[in-house]
């Protein structure tokens, strides 16, 4: 990738690795026996939803948005899931979904007779209480959480009308994980099982890191089957599909210095479009630099909004950073143009894709009606 081809700032896809994740999945997806969906809350370049559907045809959704988004750009009705649902939109994902998975009891109660004349599988979201996700902000199973129906809010028989179970309780987890989770799950909701006809166990599925153990993943899955034949097995993973996929590529407009902390301020923002990085938090790989070597150019990198906690690091380059130089931030597209914001107004970074025949093309600049049109 000639990063010199690219405008700054732009979030870019690489074609080729993703269709190299795509392959992997699809894979699995085959050897498992399974279905895989892509969760759009992680990766939602419609674009790119072509490519998407030669390897895998369905999706998942969290809202009405996201449900319009897989009927009409993917092609096929969403499993949809929402922690609540309005009486506004609900006609609206009906109308756009193949499944809907409830949060709670009551929300099933009020809103599955609409659903009785539509086709349409219903199914609960439960939390067997048990989670190896050690930050909070994405851990669906803390104390108290919001998400999902515990066992001890259930009798012997499911409510008439639940076709499927729904949990989520991995976040960029192992297949060993996935194990540990299924523990519990049939331990706490095992004696439902021969009332349901499919069974979907979330997101988290990180099969496309290096060092996943996608053999385990296989014969995990396979075992469950073989305990559950008559069980459709449903995964939606997100981060999977466009993981190490593409960078954000940017660009240093200063250089600051303050105490003797060095910062080279970027034409893009941490909190607006990388937020991960502090929510989380962690530290993205730059591409030519490392962690902080004494001896080295060593630099904070410094977003380009007013919020004062808009930086991080430090890295370390082989040269002094000065204005116009490109700084490079790896593994940028999951969980990144999903959730960025134009807070202050900062400028929002094109998205483009690499091609696999090496050329780059712009999909999406952002420009002031962009801004504009988020207010009012």
């Amino acid at each position: 990738m000639n990063y010199t081809e690219i405008p700054s700032p732009c979030y870019v896809l690489d074609e080729k690795a993703f269709r190299k994740n795509l392959a992997l999945i699809r894979s699995v997806k085959e050897r498992a026996g399974v279905e895989i969906i892509l969760a759009f809350k992680a990766f939602a370049m419609w674009s790119v939803f072509p490519i998407v559907r030669e390897y895998i045809p369905c999706s998942t959704a969290s809202s009405l948005a996201e449900a319009r988004l897989a009927f009409e750009e993917m092609g096929s009705p969403a499993h949809t899931y929402a922690p609540a649902y309005s009486e506004t939109e609900f006609p609206e994902i009906m109308s756009y979904s193949s499944h809907i998975t409830f949060n709670s009891l009551t929300q099933f109660d009020k809103y599955y007779p609409q659903t009785t004349q539509k086709n349409i599988s219903c199914g609960l979201r439960i939390n067997p209480e048990f989670s190896d996700v050690e930050t909070d902000l994405y851990n669906p199973c803390a104390p108290g959480s919001r998400l999902g129906v515990v066992t001890s809010l259930l009798g012997d028989k499911l409510p008439r009308g639940i076709e499927g179970l729904h949990f989520h309780t991995l976040c960029e987890s192992t297949s060993y994980d996935l194990e540990k989770t299924l523990n519990f799950v049939e331990e706490k909701f095992g004696k439902y099982f021969p009332q349901i006809k499919w069974l979907n166990m979330g997101g988290g599925h990180l099969m496309t890191r290096e060092g996943y153990d996608v053999e385990h993943l296989i014969a995990t899955l396979r075992n469950f089957k073989k305990k559950y034949p008559h069980l459709h097995i449903i995964l939606e993973p997100g981060s999977a599909f466009a993981w190490r996929t593409g960078v954000l590529v940017s660009t240093v407009l200063d250089v600051v210095e303050n105490g003797g902390i060095k910062t080279a301020m970027l034409d893009v923002s941490f909190a607006c479009h990388m937020p991960d990085c502090l929510e989380m938090p962690y530290k993205p790989v730059i591409l030519g630099a490392c962690d902080a070597e004494p001896g080295k150019p060593t630099y904070r990198m410094g977003g380009n909004s007013c919020l004062s906690g808009d930086f991080y690091g430090s890295w370390s380059f082989d040269n002094e950073l000065k204005p116009g130089d490109r700084v490079v931030f790896d593994d940028m597209i999951h969980y990144t143009m999903v959730k960025t914001t134009m807070f202050n107004g900062v400028t929002h970074p094109s998205i483009g894709i690499w091609t696999a025949d090496d050329t780059f093309k712009i999909i999406r600049k952002f420009g002031y009606e962009d801004y504009k049109n988020r207010m009012s």
